[in-house]
C-alpha cells in the first residue's frame, strides 16, 4: 500500500504583537485612551508616571528610549500598512537608548489640550449598547473570521440601533464576502435589545415581534404584508387582505404602536450625552487647523533601578534582566503606537477637512459632499480597515459643535447635472421641502419627488419615501394639520 502524500500551500497573515497593539490604541476614543495608559502603568514597573510637581521643579530631559520610539513610529507611520509585519531586532542596543545626562531623563507627552471643558462626563458604570452586544457576541460559538465580521456590524450601528452601512460596505471594510456579512447580521438580529441592527423601521419592528413568539399574529402578518397600507392606516384593505375583522386591525395597531422603532436609545444616551472630542479643527487665519486634544495623556519615566538591571549585562540575575528588557520593549512598542495613533488620526482628519471644506467653511448640511472610508485610505496611502478604526466612536470639535467623525461619510448619487452629490444633501433638502409645504395640504411622495426633480435631484418615489422615513417624516394623511 502506498503512501500518497500532498503539499499545500497556504497563505495566513499573522498579526505581531505590535500590529494588535497599533490595531488596539488606534481605535480607542479620548477617555478610553486616558485609562489604557494608566493600565500600562500598572502592568509595566518599567514605567512610572511623572507628576505635575516634578515637571514644575525641573526642566527635563527627554528619556532616548522614549525619543528612539517616537522617531521610529513616525517613519513607519509614512507607511504602515507596508511595514506591519517587518520583524523586530532580537536584541535592542539599551545603552544608546538610555544615555542620559546628570538629570533624571523622562518622556513628556507632547501635547495641547484643547478643550478645558469637557462636553460630557461619561458614566463609567454604565454598559454602551456596543458593550452590550459585544458581550452576546463573544459568547457565540463562532469563528474567530464571524467575530471580526460582528465587531464592524455593531461598530456601524447609530445611535438608534439600525445599521447605517450597507452590507457591501461592512464586507469591503472587513475584507469578507457580503453572505458572510449577512450570516453574522442575523444573528446579531436576535441579541438584546429586540429589533437591534436592522436596516429600516420595517425590519426593526419584524424583529420586535419575532423575539415576542408573535410571527402567527394579525400584527406580524400586517406589518410584513401590508407595511404600507399599515403605515397610511388603511384599515379596510388590511381587514379584507387578511381576512379579519376591523376589530383585529385595530387590536394589532396596538400591539405594534407599544414597540420601540429606536431600540438603541436608552441604552447610548445615559452614557453618551457627553463625549468628549478626540480632535479640534479651527480656523486660524483662513485656514483650518487640526489638532489633537489629548493633553490629558500623562508624562513618564523610566524607572533607574530597572535602566541599571537592562545594562548590567555581568553579574546579572538572567531572568531578572529578561523580564526588564520584556517591559522594555514593551515600553518601546506602546510609545510607537500612540505616536502612530496621533500620526494616523491627524493625517486622517485633515483629510477630511480637504474633502468636506464647504462643510468647514458654511456648517451648512447641504454642504456635505460624497465621501467613503475608501477616498481617505486612497488620500492618505493606507488600509480602509485602518481608517475604520480611526474614524470609529471618534468626536471633533468644529467651530459648529462636536460630530462624530462618521458625519462627514456618506453615499452619493448623480444629480441632474451628472454632477456626484451626497445623499445627505438630497435628505436635507427632502426636510427642507416638507417642512415649507402647506399643512393643511400636504404633499404625497410623488409630488416631493417632482419638486426634487426640478431643483436637480431626479429620485424616484420609493426613494423619497426610503429616506423620508429614515428622517423619521411621517406619511402625508398624518402630516396633515387641520385648521
Amino acid at each position: 500500500m502506498l503512501l500518497r502524500q500532498e503539499f499545500r500551500l497556504r497563505q495566513e497573515q499573522v498579526l505581531q504583537p505590535q500590529q494588535i497593539l497599533r490595531s488596539e490604541l488606534i481605535q480607542l476614543p479620548q477617555l478610553l485612551l486616558e485609562a489604557r495608559f494608566q493600565q500600562e502603568f500598572e502592568q509595566n514597573p518599567l514605567l512610572e508616571e511623572l507628576n505635575e510637581v516634578s515637571l514644575e521643579q525641573e526642566e527635563p530631559e527627554e528619556n532616548t528610549l522614549e525619543s528612539a520610539a517616537v522617531d521610529e513610529a513616525k517613519r513607519d507611520a509614512e507607511n504602515v500598512e507596508a511595514k506591519e509585519a517587518e520583524k523586530e531586532e532580537s536584541e535592542i542596543d539599551w545603552e544608546t537608548y538610555f544615555e542620559k545626562e546628570d538629570n533624571d531623563n523622562h518622556y513628556e507627552y507632547k501635547a495641547k489640550s484643547i478643550i478645558t471643558e469637557p462636553v460630557e462626563i461619561p458614566q463609567a458604570d454604565i454598559s454602551t449598547l456596543a458593550d452590550l452586544l459585544t458581550n452576546q457576541l463573544r459568547v457565540e460559538r463562532i469563528t474567530d473570521r464571524q467575530r471580526h465580521i460582528g465587531d464592524y456590524i455593531i461598530g456601524s450601528l447609530d445611535t438608534r440601533g439600525y445599521l447605517d452601512a450597507s452590507i457591501k460596505q461592512i464586507a469591503d471594510m472587513a475584507e469578507v464576502t457580503e453572505a458572510e456579512v449577512e450570516e453574522v447580521l442575523h444573528r446579531i438580529q436576535r441579541y438584546e435589545p429586540a429589533g437591534i441592527a436592522a436596516r429600516d423601521l420595517r425590519e426593526c419592528l419584524l424583529l420586535q415581534l419575532e423575539a415576542s413568539k408573535e410571527t402567527d399574529t394579525v400584527a406580524y402578518k400586517v406589518i410584513r404584508n401590508y407595511y404600507e397600507d399599515f403605515k397610511s392606516r388603511r384599515f379596510e384593505t388590511i381587514a379584507s387582505g387578511l381576512s379579519v375583522t376591523l376589530l383585529d386591525v385595530q387590536q394589532s395597531f396596538d400591539i405594534i404602536s407599544r414597540l420601540d422603532p429606536r431600540p438603541g436609545e436608552g441604552v447610548i444616551d445615559e452614557k453618551m450625552n457627553y463625549v468628549i472630542p478626540d480632535l479640534v479643527v479651527e480656523e486660524i487665519g483662513g485656514e483650518f487647523i487640526v489638532t489633537l486634544n489629548d493633553g490629558n495623556i500623562p508624562s513618564f519615566y523610566i524607572n533607574e533601578e530597572l535602566k541599571k538591571l537592562i545594562l548590567s549585562k555581568k553579574g546579572t540575575d538572567k531572568s531578572a534582566r529578561d523580564f526588564a528588557i520584556q517591559k522594555a520593549e514593551s515600553a518601546r512598542w506602546f510609545v510607537n503606537a500612540i505616536v502612530q495613533r496621533r500620526t494616523t488620526m491627524m493625517r486622517t482628519m485633515r483629510a477630511i477637512v480637504e474633502r468636506q471644506l464647504e462643510w468647514f467653511e458654511s456648517g451648512r448640511e447641504t454642504d456635505i459632499k460624497p465621501l467613503i472610508l475608501n477616498d481617505i485610505a486612497e488620500m492618505i496611502n493606507m488600509d480602509i480597515s485602518t481608517i475604520s478604526r480611526v474614524t470609529r466612536d471618534k468626536y471633533v470639535q468644529t467651530p459648529y459643535g462636536v460630530y462624530e467623525l462618521k458625519y462627514y461619510f456618506n453615499d452619493k448619487m448623480a444629480n441632474a447635472n451628472g454632477e456626484e452629490v451626497a445623499t445627505r444633501t438630497i435628505k436635507a433638502k427632502l426636510k427642507e421641502v416638507v417642512e415649507n409645504e402647506n399643512k393643511s395640504k400636504p404633499m404625497s411622495d410623488q409630488q416631493i419627488a417632482d419638486i426634487l426633480k426640478v431643483v436637480g435631484f431626479p429620485i424616484a418615489r420609493r426613494t423619497v419615501q426610503k429616506y423620508r422615513e429614515q428622517l423619521n417624516i411621517p406619511v402625508k394623511r398624518m402630516r396633515r394639520v387641520v385648521a
